[in-house]
């Protein structure tokens, strides 16, 4: 396998032996220019060129061309016409030979028009096709560094899933998760979902008795101050008791009435420890 990939690698980058830039375009253009140019285009394209340089470069000498053309043609003119002023004999156009002339420049306009637009129309493809083989070399050079990381991201892989293993196979595992981790994929699947759905149940029932947490504790404030009323209550009953055993053993009343009471209280006080769960 790790043959196969370097050999993969190996025949891509014999494909490209050098990397493409718009620098490397640009060099035989640059190397007819050495000398820099003062104009309202960017002086350092050649230094620096970039598409926008580029263009900014061209549109100055379609200008620049624009210019002299303009320039030639009148210069051409003009001789045209003294030659024809000064000659001997001078040269004298009919009306007749001016039409024959105009029709013949409308063929020619028309001709360089259709060409123009030929140009235009391949100039446009070329640059469609420049954009889109841009887009395929950028997206090459993209496979090209996943497949160098490929190998050893697969190797790191491998070096965990080996290490999880030697984890799972130690004594003292959890059942469970030595169980969720020996499953295929499928099983996997099956027992992430069970346990999201026991993770999901567990929720619902802290949010539950988070909810009716507030009541429970306002409850719990009741019965607390109840049995503090009684614990007073026993207090009270208990020093009467002592003072009617007192009495009893110095020979006063009996004091049945409140024996009988501190009987109901210690009653009450044991029912409502019972039901709290508090030890006397």
């Amino acid at each position: 396998m790790a043959s196969t990939q370097s050999e993969i690698l190996q025949n891509i980058k014999d494909l490209q032996p050098e990397s493409l830039s718009i620098i490397r375009i640009s060099e035989p253009v640059s190397a007819s220019h050495p000398s820099k140019r003062s104009s309202d285009a960017s002086s350092d394209v050649f230094e620096s060129p970039s598409p926008a340089s580029l263009e900014a470069d061209l549109t100055h000498y379609k200008d620049l061309f624009s210019k002299l053309r303009f320039s030639y043609l009148e210069q051409v003119t003009k001789e045209k016409f003294l030659r024809a002023i000064v000659g001997d004999p001078p040269l004298i156009v009919e009306a007749v030979e001016n039409t024959e002339l105009e029709a013949q420049l409308a063929e020619v306009k028309a001709i360089l028009k259709e060409q123009k637009d030929t140009v235009a129309a391949l100039v446009k493809e070329l640059e469609r096709r420049g954009r889109d083989l841009s887009r395929r070399y950028e997206a090459v050079e993209l496979q090209t560094t996943l497949m160098e990381r490929l190998p050893a991201d697969i190797k790191e892989l491998k070096e965990s899933i080996e290490r999880l293993r030697e984890q799972n196979a130690k004594p003292g595992t959890v059942d469970g998760l030595a169980q969720g981790m020996n499953l295929p994929l499928d099983a996997t699947i099956s027992f992430t979902r069970e346990k999201q759905m026991e993770l999901a149940r567990l929720n619902e029932e802290v949010k539950s008795l988070r909810q009716d947490l507030p009541r429970q504790t306002k409850e719990l404030a009741r019965l607390a101050y109840g049995l503090e009323l009684l614990e007073k209550e026993r207090g009270e009953a208990v020093e009467n008791a002592r003072e009617a055993v007192n009495r009893r053993k110095d020979g006063g009343e009996t004091g049945d009435g409140l024996e009988m009471r501190g009987r109901w209280l210690k009653g009450c006080e044991d029912g409502l420890r019972g039901l709290l769960g508090v030890e006397a």
